[in-house]
């Protein structure tokens, strides 16, 4: 007899029909449809938030590990990977299997580091049944949807994948790709693997502004163009500032939390209304930073495609100068988070609409104000 399912799991069951999924039908689990599954992996890549646990376990295995290593933020190393192989593309640099390999890089440590950001979380008792990080999203440990040796194998994969490319770049390009891995292995376990780490002590967000900012596109330029550009640092400022932005947004959300668990995030440190007032300012930075570059000749005009993103920062701006809501408006998803979403949101299009700009000043090159 088929298992009977939670309302809950039914609405779920319901909106997976209306989007053809294959993997879920009503009261019997997982289907033989010939479907390809990769519609469910984009699912998880391009949806905002998770299903709940119970209809998370009915996926195939590639999805509950989408899932897990929550894929959605992953499009923020994937856009930093498009922005540096841009960058040496109108500098005439541009090397194919350089740029896909950084590309898979970026994305496999970013994975990397969302597992074991979990994982170590989980072990140190932070993420309890009451801390946001458990109700935004499926905590794959705390859920049961994945098995703890089964992430330590998922992580192992992917270290192995991680060190075969850091491999491939320390013999063609040097000493410089061993630093810089070496640099983003560093940030990756003070972020959060050592007894005390960075995200505890007010460091966590200039750490990830370091990463995805000069660390990501200055360096991997480097690996794609086989030099370093002062350029390409200085063109690594806006979109590092806006992922910085969506931690310090996450942060705000978690602050009561963090706060009462001795966990200082910067938000801790500068309280509530001194932390929104930074990340509106961090904000309005991407685009004086863009401006500024776009002025003095170190990014074509085309840039300025980045404005179409403006009413989406004024909107990420007005949110972060009021007080969040006490409960989440009717639908909302991932809630606790919300300042974090808002900076997301924008940043998402921001950096579309940055990698467009770059893309057509690739093709024309000579274009300046």
């Amino acid at each position: 007899m088929p298992k009977k399912l939670p309302p809950e799991l039914k609405t779920d069951v319901a909106r997976a029909a209306r989007r053809g999924d294959p993997t879920i039908a009503a009261g019997s689990g997982p289907t033989t449809t010939k479907r390809p599954p990769p519609l469910l992996w984009l699912g998880a890549l391009a949806g905002f938030y998770k299903p709940d646990a119970e209809a998370l376990r009915l996926l195939d295995p590639v999805s509950k590990f989408l899932y897990a290593a929550r894929s959605v933020i992953l499009v923020i190393s994937a856009q930093a990977a498009a922005i540096a192989g841009l960058l040496a593309a109108r500098n005439h640099r541009f090397n194919t299997v350089a740029f896909v390999l950084i590309l898979v890089g970026f994305v496999v440590v970013h994975m990397i580091s969302n597992l074991s950001n979990d994982y170590f979380g989980w072990r140190r008792g932070h993420d309890t049944s009451d801390s946001p990080r458990m109700r935004y999203t499926v905590h794959p440990l705390a859920s049961g949807v994945l098995e703890t040796r089964t992430l330590l194998a998922g992580l192992g994969i992917l270290a192995m994948l991680g060190l075969g490319i850091t491999a491939f770049f320390a013999i063609t390009r040097g000493w410089a790709a061993v630093g810089l891995a070496a640099a983003g292995m560093a940030l990756l376990l003070l972020y959060d693997a050592v007894p005390k780490p960075l995200k505890s002590i007010g460091l966590g967000e200039i750490a990830s502004f370091l990463v995805w900012g000069p660390l990501m596109v200055g360096g991997g330029y480097a690996m794609i163009a086989g030099q370093f550009s002062r350029t390409a640092f200085f063109a690594s400022v806006p979109y590092g500032l806006g992922v910085m932005s969506i931690l310090v947004g996450k942060h705000i959300d978690q602050l009561a939390f963090d706060s009462a668990h001795g966990n200082r995030t910067l938000p801790v440190v500068l309280g509530e209304r001194g932390a929104r007032v930074l990340n509106r300012g961090v904000v309005v930075l991407m685009y004086a930073v863009t401006a500024a570059l776009i002025g003095t000749g170190q990014l074509t005009p085309f840039t300025g495609l980045v404005a179409v993103s403006l009413p989406r920062a004024l909107h990420a701006v007005s949110i972060m100068g009021q007080k969040r809501p006490a409960g989440p408006p009717a639908g909302y998803v991932g809630w606790p988070l919300w300042y974090h979403r808002a900076c997301l949101l924008h940043n998402r299009l921001f950096g579309w609409l940055y990698i467009l700009g770059l893309a057509v000043g690739a093709l024309a090159p000579g274009v300046k104000l």
